[in-house]
């Protein structure tokens, strides 16, 4: 398509002499625009999707695929019904939990908590936070005044294994004074870190006869959490699950419901992101058409005497699309090599700029997550970099055809 003479006058056009370094300048501010333009873009893209699927393995492995609730009632019944969900295709996990608002006092420390009963068989079951123990088992999770607390409650309750706690809940029992709350003082089994910050700090987790027992709740559960093979395609078993209940008095929803809110402004969000990045790519655009333009302009004499000397139109336009097109290439793979590889190595960059600043650039009880998360789909990669490198070409028509529409006899008139 271009011709030796043609890529030898572009690339000579590129390098500026001494007097015509202006427009150069300018053509090397394009690249670097572009550059960083298609960089940034990868990296927040990268970013964002890491957020997405981080968070979202997070909820789904804390709360399950599908849940099966009461409508308005406790599950009393719920034995069978595990039994039932456990032989649908498709699951893979039916756990019984009870929950349950609670008051957790330590020395200096309180703070409200979400109580979840769990069998200890299924606890240990639990990859979620069975992978992420950090002190204690969950094999000492058993009797009446055993728990597994998160992390972040026990570095602010100053607990560690063997610690004891007060719990208190506001199910009690009517006196003639009024309700009074139960309490009970219980002995820390076990901590665990589930990556999730308000996880960690908000959960106490405490055997399911136990629980049952404090929460007044006899022989019933709260919920029946189920973790699946395909958390995909849940809704296909979600629809198995309610044939093979076939209770009306049962509710189950999937994370699709319960989560649609969040993912839709997750990927709202994504799409703004998107599109609020691409003009950086298009203001770099921009500018490489004011190069051109101001290199046609500069080099009329030149294109002059190249159409004198039997050099046609469309030669003339090719050499001015190759040096636009030569910016807007050089400066997408920099863009490209810079975003991938800042992405593969965000963590690192990280931690190197929170030991140089002294500062904590990723609060994990603001972002709910211990560590910055960054995942590349490649195909997004193509698209920013076929988007920058469609712009970049868009932006050096114009001024390569008006370049090519030159007079060359109006051009010399006054030479």
């Amino acid at each position: 398509m271009f011709g030796r003479f043609e890529r030898l006058v572009a690339m000579r056009y590129l390098r500026a002499r001494k007097g015509e370094r202006f427009a150069s300048i300018i053509a090397f501010f394009s690249l670097i625009g572009i550059a960083l333009g298609v960089a940034t873009l990868i990296i927040v893209m990268a970013v964002m999707n890491g957020f997405k699927a981080d968070l979202m393995g997070r909820i789904l492995g804390l709360h399950g695929d599908l849940s099966v609730y009461g409508y308005g009632q406790t599950l009393k019944d719920y034995r069978d019904a595990t039994m039932i969900i456990r032989q649908v295709p498709g699951v893979k996990q039916a756990v019984p939990m009870t929950q349950g608002t609670v008051l957790v006092e330590a020395p200096h420390y309180s703070t409200g908590a979400e109580l979840e009963g769990v069998d200890p068989a299924d606890l240990k079951k639990w990859t979620a936070l069975s992978s992420g123990i950090v002190e204690g088992s969950f094999d000492d999770v058993k009797g009446d005044d055993a728990v597994a607390i998160g992390i972040t409650m026990a570095e602010r309750s100053g607990a560690h294994v063997g610690s004891t706690l007060t719990i208190l809940s506001p199910n009690g029992q009517a006196t003639p004074f009024g309700t009074m709350p139960r309490v009970r003082r219980v002995r820390v089994a076990a901590i665990f870190d589930a990556n999730w910050n308000d996880y960690n700090s908000n959960i106490i987790i405490m055997p399911l006869l136990a629980s049952q027992k404090f929460l007044l709740m006899g022989d019933s559960v709260s919920l029946i959490q189920v973790n699946t093979i395909d958390p995909v395609h849940v809704q296909e078993i979600t629809r198995r699950v309610v044939d093979m209940l076939n209770d009306p008095r049962l509710r189950v929803l999937d994370w699709t419901q319960s989560a649609n809110g969040f993912l839709d402004a997750v990927n709202v969000e994504q799409n703004v992101m998107f599109l609020i990045l691409t003009l950086i790519i298009l203001v770099a655009a921009f500018n490489v058409i004011s190069s051109l333009i101001m290199m046609v302009k500069d080099k009329t004499r030149d294109i002059a005497v190249l159409r004198t000397f039997g050099v046609s139109r469309g030669a003339v336009m090719r050499i001015f699309l190759m040096c636009g097109a030569s910016v807007g290439v050089l400066g997408t793979v920099i863009g490209a090599i810079l975003g991938i590889s800042f992405s593969l190595n965000i963590e690192r960059i990280r931690h190197v700029l929170e030991s140089l600043t002294g500062t904590n650039l990723f609060n994990p009880e603001v972002y709910f997550l211990s560590r910055l998360p960054a995942h590349l789909i490649w195909s997004q990669v193509i698209e920013v970099i076929i988007l920058s490198l469609v712009l970049s070409l868009l932006a050096t028509l114009y001024p390569s055809w008006r370049a090519a529409k030159t007079d060359p006899v109006e051009a010399l008139r006054h030479e």
